[in-house]
C-alpha cells in the first residue's frame, strides 16, 4: 500500500478526534476522542518515517515513547473522570450539563 493511505488516513483519524473533541459533553468521549487524535498522529508519523529506502528508527521511536505516554495520560484522565463522577454525579463538566 502506498504510504499516502496511511498519512491520509491518519489525518482523518486526527479530523474526527478533533471533531469528537468539540462536539462532545461527556468526558469519556472526550477522553476517546483525544486519543483518536493521538493514534491518527501516530499514524501519520509512522508514515511520515517509512519514506525512502531505509527505515529511519527516530519516528519509530518516537511513535514507541507516545504510545506509552498516551497510556498513561488515558489512565490518569480516567481516573480524574471517575473522581468527578463520584463527587458531583455526573461525568460531565458543570458549565457543560446545564448546572450552573
Amino acid at each position: 500500500m502506498s504510504l499516502t493511505v496511511f498519512a491520509m488516513t491518519g489525518a482523518t483519524l486526527v479530523g474526527l478526534g478533533v471533531y469528537g473533541l468539540l462536539a462532545r459533553v461527556h468526558m469519556l468521549r472526550r477522553i476517546m476522542a483525544f486519543n483518536l487524535i493521538g493514534s491518527g498522529l501516530f499514524l501519520f508519523f509512522g508514515a511520515a518515517g517509512a519514506r525512502g529506502a531505509a527505515l529511519d528508527p527516530i519516528p519509530q521511536a518516537l511513535i514507541i515513547t507516545g504510545i506509552v505516554v498516551a497510556l498513561a495520560a488515558s489512565a490518569l484522565a480516567v481516573g480524574l473522570v471517575v473522581a468527578l463522577a463520584r463527587s458531583s454525579g455526573t461525568a460531565c463538566l458543570p458549565d457543560e450539563a446545564g448546572d450552573t
